[in-house]
């Protein structure tokens, strides 16, 4: 059996809510199962390999935590959520998450853009924060395997989706100092994979439509 398509299920996506010193927050869980893969900057879980899960948690503005990926597994664990995935966090509301499908894929977005600006705006004596919750995060899931670069290159067509959604928005800016992205695909099997995911080729195309809806729809009320 061909592993291009072994149908990772995308609609498995569940809005959580939590309390947590005083606030109402809440947070989106994929429970993805055996034999994905996921390609992403999350703070927890970052770089590609097997995921179970990925997690986008809500969490106040002014975080003072100084241990993010630790805060993001005791929120798994109360989840239930057990072996390796993928936390992200943001000070937006989850609950006003975006969404879009197109082919197959599917952009999840949370989007918060109170703190924008363009990319190589800052000079290099000025440092961010070591941590601040990132405030645009992308999770697309899509039943394609992908190679390695593939999955990198589908990264790189989020991001380029991002870019053109938040201008197509009329908002001066690139993002903001912390966004984050994760893309989920199913394990390739002995032909390796998709070899591309750049926005001319199949799948890179429909991962760029609909990021670019999904963060338009995000975005257009801080526009």
């Amino acid at each position: 059996m061909s592993s291009v398509r072994l149908g990772l299920p995308a609609q498995r996506r569940e809005l959580r809510d939590r309390r947590e010193d005083g606030h109402h927050l809440h947070h989106l869980v994929w429970r993805l199962g055996p034999g994905v893969r996921v390609c992403s900057s999350a703070v927890l879980g970052g770089g590609i390999g097997p995921r179970a899960w990925i997690l986008n948690a809500q969490v106040p503005g002014g975080y003072p935590r100084l241990d993010p990926d630790r805060h993001l597994a005791e929120i798994a664990a109360a989840e239930g959520l057990t072996g390796p995935g993928a936390g992200l966090m943001t000070a937006a509301d989850v609950a006003a998450y975006t969404t879009a499908r197109d082919g197959g894929v599917t952009a999840t977005v949370t989007a918060g853009l109170g703190v924008r600006g363009w990319a190589a705006a800052a000079p290099d004596g000025d440092r961010a924060p070591s941590f601040r919750p990132g405030t645009v995060n992308i999770v697309v899931t899509l039943p394609a395997a992908l190679s390695d670069a593939a999955l990198v290159n589908a990264v790189a067509t989020a991001t380029e989706a991002k870019v053109q959604a938040l201008l197509d928005a009329g908002l001066d800016c690139s993002g903001t100092p912390t966004d984050a992205v994760c893309v989920a695909a199913p394990e390739p099997g002995p032909d390796g994979g998709e070899p591309f995911a750049g926005p001319r080729s199949t799948w890179g195309a429909r991962i760029a439509r609909a990021v670019h809806t999904a963060v338009l729809a995000g975005a257009r009320p801080a526009a």
